[in-house]
């Protein structure tokens, strides 16, 4: 059995190293952690950047790629806590974006403002426990090459949204989305499509 498993399979060994990583009842991982342990496991690509006011709240048991001449605006939130979080080549993150992982972003991708995936889920099922402390359900987002998501979007755990595909502003992603298609709405229903025979983007009836 690996170090690793041996601190999972001990409840109070983990804890004790997670108190180590991070402050209790927070996110984010302890500045001795974001100075000598991200860097080393981290990936930032050529001429990537993460602007000043940015939450960058990444562990190091799970991994964080920013690829090349990709961006992350200010005010954003990261979060690999649970999962990894790994963003492709010439991607911008807006504005107020919070990603917290399982997340996979793809290639030339661009994320408007105060968008949110999350690919976590809290318990809530047992009452005699507050939701914080029960048991979290993640399953992975991925969002592929040359996805525009539109401003105020939600996308929920488990969806993928396909290549070349646009979510228009104030949308709630709860399935996944094809290629080379459009989506709007809460919840989110296709309202185009390309149609690469006729090389038009065809309106789909409601």
């Amino acid at each position: 059995m690996s170090l690793t498993e041996k601190i999972k399979a001990n409840p109070k060994l983990k804890q004790l190293v997670l108190n180590c990583l991070m402050p209790k009842n927070q996110s984010r991982p302890r500045l001795w952690v974001k100075l000598f342990l991200n860097p080393f496991k981290h990936k930032r690509g050529k001429n990537s950047k993460i602007c000043r006011f940015s939450r960058i709240d990444v562990m190091p048991f799970n991994d964080f790629v920013l690829g090349n001449n990709s961006t992350i605006e200010d005010f954003s939130v990261i979060n690999n806590g649970v999962g990894a979080v790994l963003i492709g080549d010439r991607t911008r993150i807006g504005l107020s974006n919070v990603i917290i992982g399982p997340v996979t972003i793809g290639n030339d991708v661009m994320f408007a403002q105060n968008i949110v995936l999350s690919g976590l889920n809290h318990g809530y099922e047992d009452i005699t426990i507050v939701p914080h402390k029960q048991p979290v359900t993640k399953k992975k987002i991925i969002i592929e090459d040359e996805v525009w998501i539109g401003a105020n979007s939600v996308v929920v755990a488990g969806v993928t949204i396909g290549k070349h595909s646009v979510i228009a502003a104030g949308s709630i992603v709860t399935k996944d989305i094809p290629a080379y298609s459009v989506a709007a709405g809460n919840p989110a229903r296709l309202i185009k499509q390309y149609n690469p025979d006729s090389g038009i983007w065809e309106r789909i009836p409601k």
